[in-house]
């Protein structure tokens, strides 16, 4: 064992500057694959609190809205509402229908523009009664947006859905590109390992070829050489790891957290968990590469 730590340590020595470079290349590659998992859990549990709390408004006619659904100067009839309200209900996607009644969103109107000005010109008569719809499952509205847009009464059917989706594009797209160029270093720092034992495998293959003579095995030869490779690994990986635990203590924590409360953060354990894939994943790139590079040099 003795043997193996000494190579080891020589191994490492000879090939600093090598050693350095795949070091920093594994720490930020390691980095930005945390990031974009982190990025990915995040966008994960907007989603699923965004769109559980998404409420679709079947909005009804008033005599000032237009429209093919309306009848000019006249408000929706009760039974063009039941009619809906039925469709509503009726449909499997729908979970619960509330009704707001014109006087309802006349409070919620005088509550949300108590200090302006459009509150004198404003009367309940003007403004819309509607449906609030709760769906089964969030992400499934377009059925239920299409059954009603087009009966009679309905003057528009609103829903925050086209504004999300545009925003989660968005936000997967840069979960990609984190998770794609991450991928890119991560090629990049499992070559350099592979060229940085090479290397020391070709200038020690003199005395490869003697220990292959006498019989060592070939565990015994690589071992010095996956040692040299794990310490890399496990210094970029412990890098990538402290640079997750700022993100999440400063940017998040201390930040993003103060400023944004109502966003459902990630939290510790699921950057603990993006640790623990880092690790893994860091201790892959690293043997893989060395039993490749080395297993030519095994050969008497």
């Amino acid at each position: 064992m003795r043997h193996t730590l000494r190579e080891t340590w020589s191994g490492l020595k000879r090939n600093g500057s090598m050693t350095l470079a795949v070091i920093v290349t594994m720490w930020v590659s390691l980095t930005l694959f945390g990031f974009g998992l982190l990025v990915t859990m995040q966008v994960d549990r907007a989603k699923d609190d965004w769109y559980g709390k998404i409420e679709i408004g079947v909005f009804m006619c008033v005599k000032a809205s237009g429209g093919d659904n309306c009848d000019p100067g006249a408000d929706a009839t009760q039974a063009q509402k039941d009619a809906i309200e039925a469709t509503l209900k009726e449909n499997p996607e729908v979970a619960e229908v509330y009704y707001e009644s014109k006087a309802q969103a006349y409070e919620e109107f005088k509550k949300v523009y108590a200090n302006n000005p459009i509150l004198e010109s404003m009367t309940e008569d003007m403004m819309q009664d509607s449906y609030r719809v709760k769906l089964k499952n969030p992400e499934e509205y377009q059925g239920v947006v299409s059954a009603v847009s087009g009966l009679k009464g309905v003057q528009a059917v609103r829903d925050l859905h086209t504004v999300l989706d545009r925003v989660f594009a968005w936000l997967n797209m840069a979960r990609w590109a984190a998770v794609g160029t991450s991928a890119l270093l991560l090629l990049a720092a499992a070559l350099q390992i592979g060229n940085t034992i090479r290397m020391a495998a070709f200038s020690r293959r003199r005395e490869i070829g003697i220990m292959r003579l006498v019989g060592a095995s070939n565990w015994y030869i690589m071992l010095p050489f996956l040692l040299e490779s794990l310490v890399t690994a496990i210094i970029g990986s412990a890098l990538a790891c402290a640079s997750l635990a700022a993100v999440q203590q400063f940017l998040i924590h201390d930040q993003a957290q103060v400023q944004l409360a109502t966003v459902n953060w990630i939290g510790w354990p699921d950057v603990l968990i993006a640790m623990g894939g880092l690790a893994l994943l860091g201790i892959v790139l690293s043997i893989i590469p060395t039993l490749i590079a080395t297993r030519r040099f095994l050969r008497v």
